[in-house]
């Protein structure tokens, strides 16, 4: 039995799974956390990395490793290959004014068409940005910039700082894939190649990046010889865990939301909703990212006094549309839309609908058409969706489940719990051993299919419309 290793190094936390190759079985898994924050120093995930993988038994009876992780996340190094700064995190929104004015310099069209996207705060071209006008000493000592998992991936093939790697800071053996290239804002997934426009007027300069490595493709071993596969942003990589095809868009509910297809075409929206980022398979990814996903529940929660199942047992009490209650869940700002200043709105309270299940209610209806809102610009982007799958934390939860089907109006196929972006980089190292990407079967408890609550959507479209106006 031959033996591969997926990780997730999410915002989070680690995790690491070992699985068998042909099959896919979990064979054992670890787990470590992340400190909480939008800026993190870098040398946490390594020491969670470490930790995930002594928890799930070590890795010397694996044959392959690849890493899935968070997007976007700006990790610069000096010519020694050491750290310069904390990594600003894909949710760290201080970039928002760096994001206009790149979109002001080269034009919404052109960046669409350049690189698939128009620049938020997200995205690491506007984090660049932002070091070049705020912090220019640490911008001028950027020799190469790297994403989390290119990073990691760095590391776990045995490069890094003299004295704390094997073989010393080999910034040229840096190495990417093209659906975490494809987040950065300054790479072109139809040609495989960075904008060095782009990156001259975010940086400065143009630094040492990691060179694109394709699925199958190995990027080198670790210092115990086993090999490294290219790894993938943490969507692509959900995607490739549960094996969506075309046709299949995944919702997924962790500490931001995503609305995402595998598409044999690419999306250039230049109303920046979209973001046409590229597959773990060599197709395109065109995703849409709310900020607030599972943290509103939590939020709630908190308030109501309740866990997350108590939270969903108050809310199933209450009819579909809470009553006329309506949350708009901007409470970090708000990605989709762009409104990274935006805060929460609770509207259409009254004497009589102010209860707690119609609270309950109305905030895991507030999450789902914020995500809903992603769909429908997909749809009307041309791709094409005939069930959703949907996971992550939040997706576990019986009430989300259940008005996810009345408001996405599609079947929703609910994937059983598990770590589908430490799967899908499990996958890609099986890729490696056995040359092929194995066929692995996903467990799903059911499918939910309910006819869609048209009402609950326009209050929530007016409501949004009203919180953005302000």
């Amino acid at each position: 039995m031959a033996l591969v290793a997926g990780v997730d190094t999410s915002t989070q936390s680690c995790k690491v799974v070992i699985r068998d190759a042909e099959t896919g079985a979990l064979v054992r898994e670890g787990r470590a956390s992340h400190p909480d924050g939008t800026e993190v120093n870098p040398s946490h995930w390594w020491t969670a990395l470490m930790e995930a993988i002594a928890q799930a038994g070590g890795i010397d009876d694996v044959e392959a490793i690849s890493i899935g992780g968070q997007q976007h996340g700006m990790v610069v190094l000096d010519s020694e290959g050491r750290v310069i700064r904390d990594a600003l995190l894909w949710n760290d929104t201080r970039s928002a004014g760096a994001a206009s004015e790149l979109t002001e310099h080269f034009g919404a069209n052109y960046l669409a068409q350049l690189t698939g996207s128009v620049p938020v705060a997200s995205f690491t071209s506007t984090k660049l940005l932002w070091l070049k006008n705020t912090e220019p000493e640490n911008a001028a000592r950027v020799a190469a910039v790297a994403l989390p998992h290119d990073w990691l991936t760095w590391r776990l093939a045995g490069y890094g700082p003299e004295g704390e790697s094997e073989k010393g800071p080999v910034l040229d053996a840096l190495a990417t894939d093209r659906s975490d290239a494809s987040g950065t804002g300054y790479f072109n997934s139809a040609t495989n190649s960075y904008c060095d426009e782009v990156l001259t007027y975010a940086l400065g300069h143009i630094p040492v990046l990691p060179r694109i490595v394709l699925p199958g493709e190995e990027v080198g071993m670790t210092p115990g010889g086993v090999k490294v596969a290219c790894g993938a942003g943490d969507n692509a990589a959900a995607a490739f865990g549960l094996g969506a095809a075309e046709g299949d868009v995944v919702v997924s509910l962790g500490t931001s939301g995503t609305v995402f297809a595998v598409s044999s075409s690419s999306t250039h929206d230049i109303s920046g909703t979209i973001a046409g980022f590229a597959s773990a398979s060599n197709s395109s990814l065109p995703l849409v990212c709310t900020l607030n996903a599972a943290r509103v529940m939590d939020s709630f929660a908190k308030v109501l006094g309740v866990n997350h199942d108590e939270l969903g047992q108050l809310a199933l009490k209450a009819e579909p549309g809470a009553g006329g209650v309506v949350l708009v869940p901007y409470f970090e700002g708000e990605r989709t839309p762009n409104l990274p200043d935006a805060t929460a709105e609770l509207v259409g309270l009254t004497l009589a609908n102010n209860t707690r299940e119609n609270i309950a209610r109305a905030a895991i209806e507030g999450m789902l058409c914020g995500l809903n809102a992603g769909l429908e610009a997909l749809a009307d982007a041309g791709v094409a969706c005939s069930r959703i799958f949907l996971v992550g934390g939040a997706g576990a939860n019986p009430a989300v489940q259940v008005i996810a089907g009345e408001i996405f109006g599609v079947p929703v196929v609910i994937a059983e719990p598990g770590e589908y972006v430490a799967n899908g980089a499990a996958r890609q190292a099986a890729q490696l051993v056995l040359g092929s990407a194995p066929a692995w079967s996903i467990a799903t408890i059911g499918t939910v299919s309910s006819p869609q609550a048209v009402n609950v959507i326009e209050n929530y479209r007016k409501a949004a419309a009203f919180a953005a106006s302000r």
